[in-house]
């Protein structure tokens, strides 16, 4: 992919320019070279960083949720991650089954939704699913659906630039931008490297969001928190369980790690609450109480696995108040976050949402609108 380091040079002009390049910044950047438009993405790290919210080689990808219009975006994702996949040449997405239990969870009335949308699916007592996944204990009803697994992020990332540049996209590595200034229809977008003037800005920076067009849209509150991850080696690397969402006494979600859980395929287990964090002064040590209450999580529920942690590591939510997105657009100014914690399943759905606002006089997709967080 074209990509330049140390002292880039920037262009004076491009038709879009979009600021980060983790999985929503990367996606559409790949909606918007298919549509022959010329776009520079900009990135202060490098794609996918580990000081974002897209590293890594496993993210949860799933239909099973209790909105129906959420469900229904889950079906055009899987449709273009086979796209990406086949203009990649690359194996993306690994389908296991997906798992959803616990009494925080609302399995029956996820189960409904997934029935009003045609979601093949079905509930299964806590003895029943025990004895179909050994290893695993539940808190019962289950629910269990087959179109549900991990996607790699950081491969995800790369092809969506790789096809994205081979396309004319440039990307640009290193580059931190210090502001954005509306200009009539147009902006320019300031960098350490100089400034850039675009048509459309597209703004998909996750926890940098809020600095950079904070004061230039009415955002909702936006809350940036660090959550630890960790990998438990499997007693048993023969079976593959689903992923897992289970809401109990924690809210926990646990998938296998692929190239992160090491040649063994250790299981991914985190937190869906985490500790509030800035992303510029990030603290990177695990610290003891949550490493503790991963272990006595998989002692008590996933006998199956070995409650050895390694591999542990971080990663960056950012969320609104409802847990929706936020995706809609500002005179030239376009933004993609927050995410949430649970938008990367989504992201290629987010990217042609993004391309379409930016090339199109369209309305939002209405729950992710900026007048929808203000309601």
């Amino acid at each position: 992919m074209t990509n330049t380091m140390g002292a880039p040079d920037l262009p004076p002009r491009v038709d879009v320019v979009v600021v980060g390049a983790g999985l929503m910044g990367a996606a559409s950047t790949w909606q918007l070279a298919q549509r022959n438009v010329g776009t520079l993405v900009l990135e202060q790290f490098e794609p996918a960083t580990v000081h974002g919210s897209s590293h890594g080689s496993a993210r949860i990808v799933r239909r099973a949720y209790p909105h129906d219009d959420y469900v229904r975006l889950t079906g055009e994702a899987f449709d273009l991650w086979a796209e990406l996949e086949a203009q990649s040449s690359r194996t993306l997405l690994r389908l296991t089954g997906g798992i959803d239990h616990g009494r925080d969870r609302d399995p029956r009335a996820i189960a409904e939704a997934m029935t009003r949308t045609g979601i093949p699916h079905s509930l299964l007592g806590a003895r029943e699913a025990e004895q179909r996944w050994a290893g695993m204990r539940f808190d019962g009803p289950v629910l269990y659906h087959e179109q549900a697994g991990t996607m790699d992020a950081a491969g995800a990332v790369e092809a969506f630039l790789e096809i994205a540049t081979a396309r004319g996209a440039q990307l640009r590595t290193g580059v931190t931008v210090t502001g954005i200034e509306p200009r009539g229809d147009e902006a320019m977008v300031h960098t350490d490297h100089g400034s850039v003037r675009a048509r459309r800005v597209v703004v998909a920076a996750g926890a940098w969001c809020e600095g950079l067009v904070g004061d230039l849209m009415p955002l909702p509150s936006l809350s940036v928190t660090e959550h630890r991850v960790f990998h438990f080696p499997r007693v048993d690397e023969s079976v593959v369980w689903p992923v897992t969402i289970h809401r109990e006494d924690l809210d926990v979600y646990h998938l296998p790690g692929g190239r992160d859980g090491g040649p063994a395929d250790a299981r991914k287990i985190a937190e869906h609450v985490g500790r509030p964090s800035d992303p510029r002064r990030r603290d990177p040590q695990i610290d003891d109480a949550a490493r503790e209450r991963m272990v006595d999580y998989v002692q008590k529920w996933l006998p199956g696995l070995r409650p050895d942690p390694f591999g542990e590591t971080t990663c960056l939510y950012t969320r609104t108040p409802s847990e929706d997105f936020v995706i809609d657009r500002v005179g030239p100014l376009v933004v993609s976050s927050a995410c949430s914690g649970h938008g990367a399943k989504l992201a290629p759905v987010v990217g042609r949402l993004v391309a379409d606002l930016a090339t199109g006089d369209v309305a939002p997709f209405e729950r992710f609108a900026l007048a929808s967080h203000h309601r």
